[in-house]
């Protein structure tokens, strides 16, 4: 098939869209709005969408989505968005759908002669960027950071902004765009300004169908140009689908899209253990990293992680004192995250030598009944129940499932020497000393997802061991879990009840 003819297949889908827009802006979800344009001399109207869990008066701020052709487009992007927040991939955001009046002139950068009307894109553009933005800032909730999507001469719009005012939106998402326009007008200016956007860390996504399609519309030589000249802090991606047609294409590339541009959302920490710790002199540890390291750096110098730093691996050995800082690099560095370990040179405490007065199946504890939002002074309470952490004890078995508080105390056996881990996770707070020495704090309102741990070079004995903890309301869980030398594998374990003492 020919240039000329497969052109000739987009006009009447261009054509069916305009047939359709009144009857799709009649069922769109949210708010109806409008604002005079003095820029384009002409009212245009807009779809609002706030998000579902907005409420009036809130000092909460939302990022905005502007949608192209919103007479057809806002409610696929208000579903599939809202599909995206629920599975925690992107934040609640302000969808604003832009309906047409004329697309093919707002659209499109040149005037062509059997178009009539075309050529208007830098009016539309200085419209959104000097009317639209500023009118949905002051009157919305907006957080200034905006993304932008467009389909077909939506799409090739979208990118025409990307290259002439990249300052306006942080995101682009441009799907099965219309590079062909005039002769691909904009492979031409792609080349010069693409150079311009270094050091701005804009992200790109462009979506297209595999076979002819991807080479008719113009995405295979844009693909090139971006390839040869696009600076290394724009994060793009194409690509091409297969089975879809120029219509159904929006759904995949709606989806994709936005997870590309809120890569990272969902990522709450960069975690590697053990997370901070005491090292021997020339003795180096090891450090874990279980997630994906793809998109990580790290650095042992303190200095904070550059992408020419080392890539992060699932184990590091690190001889100490030092720091370990590791950071993700997300696309358009909108949800980077960077951790920091600190680990000390010295020896840990000397071991108590005997266990004498103690015995062997568990620790003690006291249990205490309140309600608090941190640990409690656990030596001005009185405890209502005491015992011993044996077999038969369990959570489910304590008078209270909320605004409880347990005190764990005793000694914990060291058969080995040698480094061992710590780990500690809780719902809601707490505390873990060693040798009277605080050695993790997870004090606080907060869920069990996360871990902290703790290295520590011990020696063969009995070392004191405390554990502070309290439960507020929701699911009441503690772990502690440790690592010991000989482990092959960084599967922590529960310390094994016969390794704890309790006071006779």
């Amino acid at each position: 098939m020919n240039k000329k003819a497969y052109l000739l297949l987009i006009v009447p889908l261009i054509v069916f869209s305009a047939l359709f827009n009144p009857i799709a802006a009649q069922n769109l979800p949210g708010k109806r709005d409008s604002l005079q344009s003095a820029i384009l001399n002409e009212k245009r109207i807009i779809q609002v969408v706030l998000p579902e869990k907005y409420k009036p008066g809130s000092t909460d701020k939302y990022d905005v989505l502007y949608v192209l052709d919103g007479d057809w487009n806002t409610r696929t992007m208000t579903d599939i968005q809202h599909f995206i927040e629920a599975e925690n991939y992107m934040p609640p955001t302000i969808i604003v759908g832009v309906l047409n009046i004329d697309r093919d002139r707002d659209f499109t950068p040149t005037h062509v002669k059997d178009n009539k009307t075309s050529g208007g894109a830098a009016k539309f553009l200085g419209f959104l960027k000097d009317e639209l933005i500023p009118y949905i800032n002051k009157n919305y909730p907006s957080s200034g950071d905006n993304t932008i999507f467009g389909h077909s001469l939506g799409g090739l719009f979208v990118t025409y902004a990307l290259l002439n005012e990249p300052q306006a939106f942080k995101s682009y998402i441009a799907a099965d765009p219309s590079y062909w326009w005039d002769k691909n007008y904009l492979n031409k200016i792609a080349t010069d300004k693409l150079p311009g956007l270094a050091n701005m860390n804009k992200t790109l996504y462009i979506s297209g169908r595999e076979g002819q399609p991807y080479q008719g519309m113009g995405i295979v030589a844009m693909d090139t140009i971006f390839k040869n000249h696009a600076p290394t802090d724009l994060s793009w991606k194409d690509v091409a689908y297969p089975d879809e047609t120029h219509g159904s294409v929006r759904l995949k590339s709606i989806y994709d899209g936005l997870k590309f541009c809120y890569d990272g959302y969902n990522v709450k920490k960069v975690a590697f253990h053990p997370m901070n710790g005491i090292v021997l002199k020339n003795k180096p540890i090891k450090i874990w990293y279980f997630d994906d390291p793809s998109k990580i750096r790290y650095t042992t110098d303190g200095s904070e992680p550059t992408l020419s730093s080392p890539k992060m691996k699932s184990l590091i050995f690190f001889s100490g004192p030092g720091k370990v800082t590791a950071k993700t690099f997300t696309n358009g560095n909108r949800y980077n995250k960077t951790t920091t370990g600190d680990f000390k040179e010295g020896p840990f405490a000397a071991p108590v030598p005997t266990a004498k007065n103690f015995k062997p199946g568990g620790l003690h504890y006291n249990y205490y009944e309140g309600d608090w939002n941190k640990l409690p002074d656990f030596k001005s309470l009185k405890p209502v129940k005491s015992g011993v952490t044996d077999s038969s004890f369990n959570f489910s078995k304590l008078p209270r499932k909320t605004n409880f508080a347990l005190l764990f105390e005793g000694l914990v056996e060291i058969k080995e020497d040698g480094y061992y881990v710590f780990g500690l996770s809780s719902d809601d707070g707490s505390k873990l000393y060693l040798s009277n020495q605080l050695i993790i704090d997870h004090d606080g309102l907060h869920s069990n997802e996360d871990i902290k741990s703790y290295v520590v070079p011990l020696q063969k004995g009995f070392y004191p061991i405390r554990l502070e903890y309290f439960q507020k309301d929701g699911g009441a869980d503690l772990r502690l879990i440790y690592v010991t030398p000989s482990m092959m594998t960084p599967e922590p374990i529960s310390i094994p009840s016969a390794l704890q003492y309790s006071r006779k």
